[in-house]
C-alpha cells in the first residue's frame, strides 16, 4: 500500500490484502482509499466512488466482493472509498459523517477548508489525473425503499449508466457540492442509491451492478442498456428549520413541531393525493418547513397545506428520498418532491 497526501492507495489487491470480510477489510483501512485494478484495455478508465458516507455501506460490500473474485475488468478501474473515518467510528457502519465534521458529500467544491474538505480536493484531484471515461458515487438511501439513480444531466449517457443498476433516473439543477456535480466537467456522472442499507436487496444490486460496470465493453450507449428509463425533473427540497423537533409516531405527542408516522417511508416513489395526511404540525402555518428548488426557496404552498393540524400535498405529488432518521431528517432533509407525472412542481 502506498501513501500520499490524505489518501492510501491499493494497486491490484490480491485477496490476501483484503481480509475475508467487508468489515475485516474496513478495519484494515486507515484512512480514505484510492484502488487501482488493471483492465484488458489500458487506455481508458472507469471510476467508482462508494462509503461517501460511512453508514451506507453496500458499495463497500459490492465492491470487497468483487475485488476478492479477482476479475479483469474491460478497462482500468479507479475505486475512491472517502468516508473511512465515519464509518470505521464505532459502533462501525452507523456515522453518516464524524460527529462536528462536514458531511463529505457535501465539500465537492471550493472552499476545501478542513479535514473532510481536503479529503475531497484529494479525490478530485486523483479524478482529473485519470481521466475516467464515466465516474459513479455508489449510496444506500436514509431509509428503505427502491433504488434510483440521481444526476445533473439526462442524456443517453447518464439514462445508460443509470441502466446498469435501476430504471429510475432523477435529474436536478440543485447544486449542494456533491460528487455528482462531476459531471460538470463533461465526465458522465450518476449517484446511484441502491436502497436501504440494512437491505440485503440492496448489497445484491450494488453488486450486480458493479459486475455490468467493470465487465462491458460499452457502458454509455443507451440501446445496449438493460431497460428503459423513467426520467423525474427538478425535484424540490423539503427542509426542516434548525430550531424546528421532530418525531415519528403514529400521532401526536403534542411534544414536537412536526410528527411524521414510522412508517412514512411507504410513501417513497409513490403518488400522495391532497386528500392524503403526511403528519401532524403544531403551529398554523408552514414557517418551519423550505422548498428549495433551482437553489432558491420557492412558495411551500404549491407543494403542502395545513387543515385541522395535518399536513397534506397542496397537489397531488410524488415523493422520495424520505427518511425516518430525525437526525438526517435535521442535517439534511425531509424528503424531495415532483408532481405525479415526474415533471417539476416549480
Amino acid at each position: 500500500m502506498s501513501t500520499s497526501s490524505c489518501l492510501d492507495y491499493l494497486h491490484d489487491p490480491s485477496p490476501r490484502t483484503l481480509g475475508r470480510s467487508p468489515l475485516e477489510w474496513l478495519e484494515r483501512l486507515q484512512r480514505p482509499t484510492i484502488v487501482q485494478v488493471a483492465g484488458r484495455d489500458r487506455s481508458r478508465t472507469r471510476a467508482m466512488a462508494t462509503l461517501l458516507h460511512g453508514n451506507e455501506p453496500s458499495g463497500l460490500f459490492a465492491l470487497h466482493r468483487w475485488l476478492l473474485e479477482q476479475h479483469t475488468p474491460e478497462v482500468n478501474m479507479l475505486f475512491l472509498l472517502g468516508g473511512v473515518y465515519p464509518a470505521k467510528r464505532p459502533p462501525i457502519l452507523s456515522h453518516r459523517q464524524l460527529p462536528n465534521g462536514r458531511d463529505l458529500n457535501r465539500c465537492f467544491q471550493e472552499p476545501f477548508k478542513d479535514k473532510e474538505g481536503a479529503i475531497a480536493e484529494a479525490i478530485l484531484a486523483e479524478l482529473h489525473k485519470a481521466k475516467p471515461e464515466c465516474l459513479l458515487d455508489m449510496h444506500n438511501t436514509s431509509g428503505t425503499g427502491p433504488a434510483f439513480a440521481v444526476t445533473i444531466t439526462n442524456d443517453a449517457a447518464h439514462q445508460a449508466l443509470t441502466s446498469l443498476f435501476t430504471d429510475r433516473l432523477i435529474m436536478t439543477d440543485l447544486r449542494l457540492g456533491a460528487l455528482m456535480e462531476y459531471s460538470e466537467q463533461e465526465v458522465p456522472t450518476v449517484t446511484i442509491e441502491c436502497g436501504g442499507s440494512q437491505d440485503e436487496h440492496a448489497h445484491q444490486l450494488a453488486y450486480e451492478g458493479l459486475v455490468r460496470y467493470t465487465l462491458r465493453p460499452d457502458v454509455l450507449s443507451l440501446e445496449k442498456a438493460e431497460w428503459n428509463v423513467a426520467v423525474m425533473r427538478n425535484p424540490i427540497r423539503v427542509e426542516l428549520a434548525a430550531d424546528a423537533t421532530i418525531e415519528y409516531r403514529l400521532e401526536p405527542s403534542g411534544q414536537t413541531d412536526l410528527t411524521l408516522p414510522p412508517d412514512i417511508e411507504r410513501r417513497n416513489f409513490g403518488i400522495v393525493s391532497p386528500d392524503e395526511p403526511l403528519g401532524w404540525i403544531e403551529q398554523k402555518d408552514l414557517s418551519i418547513l423550505t422548498a428549495i428548488g433551482h437553489n432558491r426557496t420557492e412558495n411551500m404552498e404549491q407543494v403542502l397545506k395545513i387543515r385541522d393540524g395535518k399536513i397534506y400535498p397542496a397537489q397531488a405529488i410524488k415523493l422520495f428520498m424520505i427518511t425516518t432518521n430525525p437526525a438526517i431528517a435535521k442535517s439534511d432533509c425531509l424528503f424531495y418532491a415532483v408532481k405525479e407525472t415526474g415533471d417539476p412542481i416549480f
